[in-house]
C-alpha cells in the first residue's frame, strides 16, 4: 500500500471519530468575545486627544469615519464631496481671552520660535492696547511700554486757605487711576494779565485747550478755563494757548521773557499724600506739617529790589505750586503703611518695617508730577517755561526732577518747626506757633502748630542716617550747637 494513502486512511477515520462521537456539554455562561471590534467613537475620541493635538486641529474638516459603512463615501472616497465652497459660509474662528501679558518664548525649540516669529510680529500696537485696556489694574504696568506718559487737567477752582488764595487743579493721567493735584499759587491772576517786567501766570495749558468743537464758554467756564476771578457779573473764558496740540504732552508752553534776575523763580514742592499726618493729625511723621508749611513759604510776597536810584522796589505775590501725588506711605499704601506702624512700635524703623513687609524703602516716582510740572509751564522743558526752585531735604527727589529734564536752580531746605523752637534764632515768631499751640490756623489738621516727640525724633533721625535726607542732626539738641 501506498504511504499516502496510509496517511489519508487515518485522517479519514479521525474525522469519522469527530462526527460520530458524543456530543461535548455546553457551557452555561457564555462569556464574550474578548477581540470583539472596538466602538469607532471611542478610537476617534482617543485620536482626537492627547499633547500632540493643538487648538488648530479644531478648526480642520474631519472626513467620515472609514470603518462605518453608513458613511457616505466611507469605502469609496472618491465619493466624498464635502461641501459646497459657493454656499459655505465664513468660518467662525475660536478667541481665547488674553489672561495676562505675553510669555516669553526662549524656553521653545528653536524650530518653533521660527514658525512663530512671523505671525508675532503681525501684532498691532492698537490690538496690544485693547488687550491691556481690558485687563486689571495689576497687570497694566505693560501698558508704560507702548505709549508715552500724558496728563490732562480736568479741573481747576479757587480754594481759599489760611494762607491766601490757591487754584486747585486735578489731573487725570494714563499711568494709573489716581487723581493727582497740582496746588497753584499765583493770586497775581486776579488781577489781569500780567506787565512786561511781571512773570506770567501759572496755567495749566490742556485746561486751557479747546477740548472739542463742540464746547461752550460755560462748559470752559465749568472746568475752570476762565481767567481773573469768577462772579455773577464776572465770567471772562480763557485763550487757548497757541500751537497747542491736546496729546503732545512734551512741547513747551511759552516762552519767558521781560523777567528780570531779581524775580526768583517759582518756589515748588513735590508732595506725597499722607492720610495719618494731614487728615488725623498723626505725630508720626511730619507730613503734615510739610504740606501746610510749604504752602505758607510759596505764599509769602516776594520783595524785588530797585534796578536804579530812579525805580523804586516792587512786591509781587508769592508764586509757586505743590505737585501732591496719590502715593501714600512712599508709595506702599495705607493698609501696608499701617502694618508698618506696627512693627515701628517693636522697635523697627521705617526703612526695615518696610523691607520686613517685602517693600522697598522708597517705591515712589516722579514722572507724573515732572509731567503736571511741565504743563504748568514750570521747570524750563524744552528751553522754555520758567526754572524751579524745590523746597525738599531729600537729594534723591532732586535727582528725579532733573533726570526728566525739569532744571532746578536751588534746593530750598525744609527745617522741622519742632526743631526750628529748639534754634531761637531759627524761629520766625510772627508766623510759627509754639510747640503746644494748635489753635493757629492752617492747611492741615496740624494748623499753625509744630509736630514733636519721641516717634518724630526717630522718624527723623532714620531719615537723615539711612535714607540720605540734608538735615542737619545738631539742631535737636542745642547743647551741641
Amino acid at each position: 500500500m501506498h504511504p499516502s494513502s496510509i496517511h489519508n486512511s487515518e485522517a479519514d477515520a479521525a474525522l469519522l471519530d469527530i462526527l460520530t462521537g458524543p456530543d461535548r456539554p455546553t457551557p452555561k455562561t457564555v462569556l464574550p468575545r474578548r477581540d470583539a471590534a472596538l466602538d469607532p467613537l471611542l478610537i476617534a475620541a482617543a485620536s482626537a486627544s492627547g499633547p500632540h493635538v493643538t487648538r488648530n486641529h479644531y478648526q480642520h474638516d474631519f472626513f467620515p469615519g472609514v470603518m462605518l459603512p453608513q458613511s457616505e463615501g466611507s469605502w469609496d472616497w472618491t465619493k466624498f464631496t464635502g461641501e459646497d465652497a459657493s454656499t459655505k459660509s465664513e468660518r467662525k474662528r475660536l478667541m481665547y481671552e488674553n489672561a495676562g501679558p505675553l510669555i516669553p518664548t526662549e524656553n521653545l525649540p528653536t524650530s518653533y520660535q521660527k514658525k512663530r516669529r512671523s505671525s508675532l510680529a503681525q501684532v498691532t500696537e492698537e490690538r496690544l492696547r485693547h488687550q491691556v485696556s481690558t485687563q486689571p489694574e495689576s497687570t497694566r504696568s505693560v501698558h508704560k511700554l507702548f505709549s508715552p506718559l500724558e496728563v490732562k487737567c480736568m479741573a481747576r477752582t479757587r480754594i481759599p486757605t489760611p494762607h491766601g488764595p490757591v487754584f486747585l487743579h486735578i489731573y487725570h493721567n494714563n499711568r494709573d487711576s489716581k487723581e493727582h493735584m497740582a496746588i497753584v499759587v499765583d493770586p497775581a491772576q486776579f488781577s489781569g494779565p500780567p506787565a512786561p517786567d511781571e512773570p506770567p501766570h501759572i496755567r495749566s495749558r490742556t485746561l486751557d485747550a479747546v477740548w472739542t468743537e463742540n464746547e461752550t464758554e460755560m462748559d470752559r467756564i465749568t472746568r475752570g478755563a476762565y481767567v481773573g476771578r469768577l462772579s455773577p457779573t464776572s465770567r471772562v473764558t480763557s485763550n487757548p494757548p497757541e500751537n497747542f496740540e491736546s496729546r503732545d504732552s512734551s512741547r513747551p508752553v511759552r516762552e519767558v521773557t521781560g523777567l528780570t534776575d531779581a524775580i526768583p523763580s517759582p518756589l515748588i514742592r513735590i508732595h506725597s499724600e499722607c492720610f495719618t499726618g494731614e487728615t488725623v493729625g498723626s505725630m508720626r511723621c511730619d507730613c503734615g506739617e510739610q504740606l501746610d508749611e510749604a504752602i505758607r513759604l510759596i505764599s509769602q510776597p516776594i520783595a524785588i529790589p530797585s534796578q536804579s536810584f530812579s525805580t523804586p522796589s516792587k512786591t509781587l505775590p508769592g508764586r509757586g505750586a505743590v505737585i501732591y501725588l496719590r502715593q501714600e506711605g512712599r508709595g506702599i499704601g495705607l493698609l501696608s503703611k499701617i502694618r508698618a506702624y506696627n512693627l515701628q512700635d517693636l522697635g523697627h524703623d521705617t526703612v526695615t518695617a518696610n523691607l520686613m513687609l517685602g517693600h522697598q524703602a522708597d517705591e515712589r516716582g516722579y514722572e507724573v508730577a515732572c509731567a503736571i510740572l511741565r504743563d504748568l509751564g514750570l521747570g524750563n522743558p524744552d528751553g522754555a517755561g520758567e526754572n524751579v526752585r524745590v523746597l525738599t531735604n531729600n537729594p534723591d527727589k532732586v535727582e528725579a526732577l532733573e533726570k526728566e529734564g525739569i532744571r532746578v536752580v536751588q534746593r530750598v531746605p525744609m527745617i522741622p518747626r519742632s526743631w526750628k523752637t529748639r534754634n531761637p534764632q531759627l524761629v520766625d515768631h510772627a508766623v510759627l506757633a509754639p510747640v503746644d499751640d494748635a489753635r493757629v490756623a492752617g492747611a492741615t489738621l496740624i494748623g499753625g502748630g509744630a509736630v514733636h516727640g519721641e516717634d518724630l525724633d526717630k522718624y527723623l533721625r532714620t531719615k537723615v542716617l539711612k535714607m540720605g535726607h540734608i538735615l542737619p542732626l545738631w539742631l535737636e539738641n542745642p547743647e551741641q550747637q
